[in-house]
């Protein structure tokens, strides 16, 4: 077990007054059996009225609405944890899906609903084709088809972070050969969907003890629902397997749905200056 300080300081300037509309805010840590939440403090400046509720994926979401003008914002979050994830887990699963393909239950199958259909257009199959490349045989075991599908996507694409807003489509991410952790991300689930899996996306935090003295950044990945394991977590711009290290927000159909920070404001156009995210990840 391991206890961390997670700093998420978001800043936005602008070169006059303008009005903010309604903030969604996605920085409160999922407790689990792996992670407890110890404290948590968010700070919004200007002020603002701050009010949680729970979205439909069980993820805490704070909702700043502010009155008057003002040429800045500042969402600084500050949250301590213990964080207990297993290094190297095994994952019990089911008789039924040790070996691929198989099929969902009908309950399984109708709860995942969307969660196990592509997101991004396809029309002629190129990424259901890449993707089948990883299938060594049929039947092949699950477990092992997830890992080479994950591990082959940073063989396949070069690592390449990105501070711009937004998100590539997988096949756009393919064929340009590069993409930042939601590329990977978003690449992978939409690859296992295409194979017939239930997947979601994961945002949070990454907290890697040998560069801890460096800034941090957010972090993207993924998770499989397979019987038996349940929701397994894939990193693939790590080669990671398991939530070791890994300290999850939120989760979500797609990458839109679990960004930290989202909202607009009314001025302007030229209003808007900058933005500068600082985030860290200490023990």
């Amino acid at each position: 077990m391991i206890v961390l300080t997670i700093r998420h300081k978001t800043t936005y300037r602008y070169n006059r007054p303008v009005k903010l509309d309604a903030h969604r805010l996605m920085l409160r840590p999922r407790e689990s059996r792996d992670l407890r939440l110890i404290s948590s403090e968010l700070i919004v400046l200007p002020e603002a009225v701050v009010t949680w509720a729970h979205d439909v994926f069980g993820n805490a979401v704070a909702t700043a609405t502010f009155a008057g003008t003002t040429d800045h914002l500042v969402v600084d979050s500050v949250v301590e944890l213990e964080l207990d994830a297993t290094a190297w887990p095994v994952f019990e699963v089911a008789a039924s899906a040790i070996s691929y393909p198989f099929p969902y239950q009908s309950d399984d199958r109708a709860d995942l609903g969307a969660l196990a259909l592509q997101q991004y257009p396809d029309p002629t199959g190129r990424l259901r084709q890449w993707a089948e490349a990883f299938v060594r045989s049929r039947p092949t075991d699950t477990l092992s088809l997830l890992k080479d599908l994950s591990a082959g996507i940073i063989a396949w694409v070069r690592y390449q972070s990105r501070e711009d807003e937004g998100t590539q489509s997988p096949l756009e991410t393919l064929d340009r050969g590069w993409g930042s952790c939601r590329d990977f991300a978003v690449l992978f689930v939409e690859a296992a969907r295409g194979l017939g899996f239930g997947g979601r996306i994961v945002s949070g935090y990454l907290y890697n003890p040998e560069r801890e003295q460096e800034a941090g950044t957010t972090h993207a990945w993924a998770e499989v629902f397979v019987p038996g394991a349940g929701w397994i977590t894939f990193d693939p711009t790590n080669r990671g397997v398991g939530g070791f290290n890994l300290i999850p927000v939120a989760v979500g159909r797609g990458i839109h749905q679990v960004m930290p920070v989202v909202g607009s404001f009314t001025g302007m156009t030229d209003a808007f200056q900058g933005l500068w995210v600082d985030v860290s990840v200490t023990s």
